[in-house]
């Protein structure tokens, strides 16, 4: 099956360049090109793609705006594209709906990967950032730690699972974390999602940092993924 996308930047020359590489591949289509964020938001409507990369700083309608509409309507799945690890806006496309994102110099083949990665309905995640962002967001945002009423759905192996995903842990690791198959992970990860009505990885790990299961400064575990990883995926 064919994988269709629109592509969204305000840099024509970046734009182009990422619509080249992708419709290179033998999968996938670039269905659009869009120069702002309310172009890319009538892209998607018109076009109806599988997936969205949206540039997160856009004239008109920027990509936040763009990636909450799109994720709204339910009609793809987006992939912000930021110049620098440090863009304070990532938390917010993330909390928008974004499946995950890339930095602007990612390589070829991690670009593509991360388009059939979102298509197929998995989460994508940047470990040498996103964990960092979301520690600057609360501790920017920090509020006295209580029980939250969230949690009290999940069994308490549920609430290990969503600690070790918080930080940073594929299926393979939590499983050997807790002893237990990799089958047994999906399903620990799947009731996650499920009663916290949460759409993807991202926003569990979101929703552990909100809730204080996890806060800024809470060292990882020995499996977690380190700062300098490659774009890293896990399926729900």
């Amino acid at each position: 099956m064919t994988i269709r996308v629109v592509v969204a930047d305000d840099q024509e020359l970046v734009r182009s360049g990422f619509a080249m590489i992708l419709d290179a591949q033998p999968d996938i289509e670039v269905v659009a090109e869009a120069g702002d964020g309310a172009e890319a938001v009538e892209a998607v409507r018109r076009h109806t793609p599988d997936v969205a990369l949206l540039d997160i700083r856009m004239p008109r309608v920027d990509g936040i705006e763009a990636c909450r509409g799109i994720a709204a309507s339910g009609a793809c799945r987006t992939v912000m594209l930021t110049t620098f690890d440090s863009d304070e806006y990532v938390y917010e496309a993330l909390h928008a709906g974004a499946s995950g994102f890339l930095l602007k110099d990612v390589r070829r083949d991690d670009l593509v990967h991360a388009v059939r990665v979102v298509a197929r309905g998995d989460s994508l995640l940047a470990p040498s950032v996103a964990r960092r962002l979301v520690e600057q967001y609360t501790r920017a945002t920090a509020r006295p730690r209580r029980p939250d009423p969230r949690l009290d759905a999940l069994t308490g192996r549920e609430r290990e699972t969503l600690l070790l995903l918080a930080r940073g842990l594929s299926n393979a690791e939590i499983a050997a974390e807790l002893v237990v198959s990799d089958h047994t992970v999906k399903t620990h990860v799947g009731n996650v999602l499920a009663k916290l009505g949460l759409r993807d990885r991202i926003q569990a790990v979101i929703c552990a940092y909100e809730t204080g299961l996890i806060t800024a400064g809470d060292p990882p575990p020995g499996g977690a993924a380190r700062p300098g990883s490659s774009p890293a995926s896990a399926g729900n």
